[in-house]
């Protein structure tokens, strides 16, 4: 009996599927592209010119949307960074937004990172302190990246700023690496749905006793740096400045410091 199995298509076939696709998606590129310049005038006919139009939650669930949508062949990381360009581009059709790095020991592993998360549209540049950064996020669209790293407490600034709030963890895709560094702006925090709440405590005991304290008060929480007296906390959730459960927790200069999403889980 004959092979009725179809012949694969030729090079040539595939090649000229690519071109047609690469046509659709530059039209629908564009297409987005402009959307984002109405989007700037519509804010700026609101009186809201001057506001970074960064939003944190509104990328999150766009990127978990996308991730839960069927594919045949994208991998997530694909996905993610094609994303990440286009949200970024968008948002510095807006206004100002630039991105100041402090990569501690590694300064590019953390470049790297801020790059995966916020694109080639921003201006990035390294920062030789820690305190450089942060003072670039006070700027208007700015954003802090900063290493987590032992030679410095720098998160424990943030108790005095409470403008400045940690909203983004890095890297942001979880096949990506372990947890390196910490994104830093003057923005708003909205829950997710599957968030880590970062917390600061001058608490003299151990890191694990105050685990313990906090897991009696039903508060996941796992010690991530010590230095300069202060200990940085990652909390399972999304806890609110205000929340008795970490009023009640050990310390006399504790606080709040903002809250990410947790990383993409691929």
């Amino acid at each position: 009996m004959a092979d009725k199995t179809p012949a694969p298509p030729s090079l040539e076939d595939v090649r000229a599927r690519i071109d047609v696709i690469d046509s659709e998606l530059l039209r629908l590129v564009d297409e987005r592209s402009m959307l984002a310049h109405e989007v700037a005038a519509a804010k700026a006919a609101a009186g809201e010119a001057d506001r970074f139009g960064l939003r944190p939650g509104r990328e999150t669930q766009v990127m978990r949307k996308l991730l839960a949508r069927p594919r045949t062949a994208a991998r997530p990381a694909l996905i993610v960074r094609i994303w990440r360009e286009l949200m970024a581009d968008s948002l510095s059709l807006q206004g100002p937004f630039h991105v100041t790095v402090w990569g501690g020991r590694d300064p590019g592993r953390a470049m790297e990172l801020a790059r995966m998360r916020f694109g080639t549209s921003p201006q990035i540049r390294q920062a030789a302190k820690p305190e450089e950064a942060l003072a670039a996020a006070r700027t208007r669209g700015g954003v802090a990246v900063a290493a987590l790293s032992p030679d410095s407490a720098w998160w424990g600034r943030l108790l005095a700023e409470p403008r400045l709030k940690v909203f983004t963890i890095l890297p942001c895709l979880a096949a990506w690496g372990p947890l390196a560094a910490l994104g830093i702006a003057d923005v708003e925090i909205e829950p997710t749905g599957d968030d880590r709440t970062f917390w600061v405590t001058d608490a003299s005991q151990s890191g694990r006793a105050l685990e313990e304290a906090l897991g009696r008060d039903g508060v996941a929480a796992t010690m991530l740096l010590e230095a300069g007296g202060l200990k940085l906390f990652i909390l399972s959730g999304f806890y609110q400045a205000d929340d008795p459960r970490l009023a009640r927790a050990p310390g006399k200069l504790s606080g709040v410091i903002g809250a990410a999403a947790a990383p993409l889980d691929v």
